[in-house]
């Protein structure tokens, strides 16, 4: 790269976070990009950034994201998810290739306490799957889903 970035952890997160090396992993991508993927101890919740090695690229971030550190969240090695309060969307790391997967309405999730909304997820290339509360009833939703 020829240059050292140097960046505040903090303030990339938006918090202060407890991490633990068993739930941190870091996929580097040819010269493009690194992912940092980590669960915080406290709460379990799950943070991504993109970290572009070209100084002029933006950042991505999620402090929403769906990790495999944690057991019912499975998700595959080569992907990302994270959500919003009514979505969940899948990005390859590799490729950039996207999909997206809809509840059909807002879940007014809580990312602190996640597992109280989202209990859990199967995320593969060509699938998504999730069981949620809504209105204090679980459900459960499947999509077959293609990464463009």
């Amino acid at each position: 790269m020829g240059v050292n970035r140097k960046m505040d952890f903090g303030g990339l997160v938006g918090a202060d976070i407890h991490l633990s090396k068993d739930f941190v992993r870091c996929i580097i991508n040819d010269t493009s990009y690194a992912w940092l993927l980590f669960n915080d101890c406290d709460g379990g919740r799950g943070y991504y950034l993109k970290i572009p090695f070209n100084k002029t690229k933006s950042l991505g971030r999620s402090n929403r994201a769906l990790n495999n550190f944690d057991p019912k969240y499975s998700v595959s090695s080569d992907l990302i998810a994270y959500m919003d309060k009514g979505n969940i969307f899948i990005e390859d790391m590799n490729t950039g290739k996207t999909a997206t997967m809809t509840f059909g309405r807002d879940i007014a999730p809580d990312f602190a306490n996640l597992h109280n909304s989202i209990d859990s997820v199967n995320i593969t290339p060509a699938r998504a799957w999730a069981r949620y509360k809504v209105d204090n009833e679980w459900k459960e939703v499947e999509k077959k889903i293609e990464l463009k």
